[in-house]
C-alpha cells in the first residue's frame, strides 16, 4: 500500500471519528427538535380540528334554539340559549345572549329586553358590539322611553366618524320628533342627509320623515331641499313597510 493510500486512510477515519464524536454531542439535540416539530403540528392540527368541532356544535345548538323560537317555543328557546350563552365557543355565547334579548323584546318584555341590551354593551370589550347593543336599546326606547332614555345611550355614538352614526342620528330625531323637539329632529334628520356616506335606503327614509313633517306644517316647506328633492310618495314607494323604528304622525 502507497503512502498516500495510508495517510488517507487515517484521515478517513479520523473524519468519521470526528462525526461520531459530534452526533454523540448534538444528535440528542436533533432528535429532540425534530420530535418537537412533530408534536407541535400534531397538537396544531388536534386544536384546529378542536375548534372546528366545538364551533360546528355551537352554530348547530344556535339553530336549533333559533328554530324553537321559530315555531312559538319560547321557552325552549331561551333554554337553549342560556346553555349556549353559558358554555358556548367562539362568538357564539355573544350572538346568543343578543337573540335572548330580541326574544325578550319579541316577547313584550321591553323592560326586560332594555336591560339585557344594556348589560350586553357593559359586558362587551369590542366597541361595535357594545355600540350595536345600545343602539337596539334606544330602538326599543324610542317608543317606550324617554328623549333622555334614548340620548344616554346613541349620543356618543352620533359623531363624526363613527359607522353607526347614521342610526344613531335617526333615533335621536325619531325621539326628539316624539319629544316634541321638532327642531332638534329636524336637524338630526338633515345631518343625514348631509353625510356622503348615507346609503340611497336611509336618504329614502329619511326624506320621507322630512316630507311627512312638511306636509304637517311642522316644519317649513323650503327648510330641507333634499326632502323636497324627493316627494314623500315616492320616497314612501322606495321605504320598506318596517325599515322606521317609529312613525312620526301619530
Amino acid at each position: 500500500m502507497s503512502q498516500d493510500n495510508i495517510f488517507r486512510e487515517v484521515e478517513e477515519e479520523l473524519r468519521s471519528d470526528r462525526m461520531r464524536a459530534l452526533w454523540r454531542k448534538f444528535g440528542p439535540i436533533v432528535i429532540g427538535a425534530a420530535i418537537a416539530i412533530v408534536v407541535l403540528v400534531a397538537v396544531n392540527e388536534g386544536w384546529s380540528w378542536y375548534t372546528n368541532s366545538q364551533s360546528a356544535a355551537a352554530s348547530t345548538r344556535l339553530y336549533s334554539a333559533l328554530d324553537a323560537a321559530g315555531s312559538g317555543d319560547l321557552a325552549a328557546a331561551e333554554q337553549q340559549l342560556d346553555a349556549l350563552a353559558a358554555d358556548g365557543s367562539g362568538g357564539y355565547p355573544v350572538l346568543a345572549e343578543f337573540r335572548k334579548a330580541a326574544l325578550l323584546k319579541n316577547s313584550g318584555d321591553l323592560t326586560g329586553a332594555v336591560a339585557a341590551y344594556d348589560g350586553l354593551a357593559n359586558d362587551q370589550a369590542n366597541p361595535r358590539l357594545r355600540e350595536l347593543a345600545l343602539l337596539l336599546a334606544a330602538n326599543i326606547l324610542v317608543d317606550s322611553g324617554t328623549l333622555a332614555d334614548v340620548e344616554a345611550r346613541v349620543s356618543t355614538i352620533a359623531v363624526e366618524g363613527n359607522p353607526l352614526r347614521r342610526s344613531a342620528h335617526e333615533l335621536l330625531g325619531l325621539a326628539q320628533y316624539k319629544s316634541g323637539d321638532l327642531a332638534a329632529a329636524q336637524a338630526s334628520f338633515v345631518a343625514i342627509l348631509d353625510d356622503p356616506l348615507a346609503p340611497a335606503q336611509t336618504r329614502n327614509r329619511i326624506a320621507y320623515y322630512l316630507a311627512q313633517m312638511t306636509s304637517l306644517g311642522e316644519i317649513a316647506a323650503d327648510a330641507d331641499t333634499a326632502a323636497s328633492d324627493a316627494p314623500a310618495d315616492d320616497a314612501a314607494a322606495t321605504t320598506p313597510a318596517d325599515a322606521a323604528p317609529a312613525p312620526l304622525a301619530e
